[in-house]
């Protein structure tokens, strides 16, 4: 029988998953995955099965990891991904939540803008740990998804989004998020962006502090081409500051949309 083993073709006389992971699987503590799904089940082999030992506290080689995730993700998707890049615009609680689900979702390229550093204040909701304070955030996140997935490029430029560099910024990705904390940013890129890319999908954020209400931040399709994250209500202000959960759930939103945009085209 001819079955694909850690992305090579080999023939196995293994009847079963058990009978075959017992042959190859050196540790009790192995993960196994059979056809995209991590199983420690007796189940029955066939022909063109795909299988996966993964070694614990090993770094698989890339061939093995890229084939391990394209199978979780459903091949078609994950060739999709692989191909497709994606600029963050601010990297604070929104842009740094984003960049991380996009990174383990597999997209193959990100771009991540920010100009700031991080600072203690940003410890509450962001993606960043003590170690990273003092560093520019697009580094220290590019730092940090290299140990999430090695195997994606990641483009960090410490910069500000301004209207005189926007027509040449985006040139090289499909997608855009914008998650600035700033209003005056926010409205710069919105309104400056499809005058020079009228094809490319930018999605927003807008109305999500605080906590609680959390069925409240949607996604909504406000133009051709332009996405809108939150309830479109909530600004932060006294009393009602920047969560991490609120922020965490608009970012899934963000992110969870560029995946939606990319499997369609």
């Amino acid at each position: 029988m001819r079955i694909k083993f850690n992305g090579s073709l080999i023939d196995t006389s293994s009847k079963n998953t058990l009978e075959f992971f017992q042959s190859v699987s050196k540790n009790e503590n192995d993960v196994w995955i059979v056809n995209g799904f991590a199983t420690k089940e007796n189940l029955d082999l066939k022909e063109n099965d795909e299988l996966f030992c993964i070694e614990k506290n090993t770094l698989p080689p890339y061939e093995a990891l890229d084939a391990m995730m394209r199978a979780r993700h459903t091949p078609k998707l994950h060739d999709k991904l692989k191909k497709a890049s994606v600029a963050v615009c601010g990297l604070g609680g929104l842009g740094s939540h984003i960049a991380i689900n996009l990174a383990r979702s597999g997209v193959g390229r990100l771009h991540l803008i920010d100009f700031d550093v991080v600072e203690p204040s940003n410890l509450n909701r962001q993606a960043y740990m003590v170690e990273d304070l003092g560093k520019f955030k697009a580094e220290a996140l590019k730092d940090q998804i290299a140990k999430i997935n090695p195997f994606i490029e990641v483009f960090a430029q410490v910069l500000k989004v301004e209207k005189e560099n926007i027509a040449e910024l985006f040139t090289n990705d499909d997608v855009v998020c914008e998650a600035f904390d700033s209003a005056k940013y926010k409205a710069l890129l919105a309104q400056n962006f499809h005058q020079f890319y009228p094809e490319k999908a930018l999605i927003c954020a807008s109305g999500l502090a605080g906590y609680g209400d959390s069925n409240s931040i949607q996604t909504k399709k406000i133009a051709k081409n332009f996405y809108v994250c939150g309830d479109l209500k909530n600004e932060a202000k006294v009393g009602n500051g920047l969560m991490a959960p609120r922020v965490n759930i608009c970012a899934g939103h963000q992110a969870n949309l560029v995946l939606e945009l990319l499997a369609s085209e």
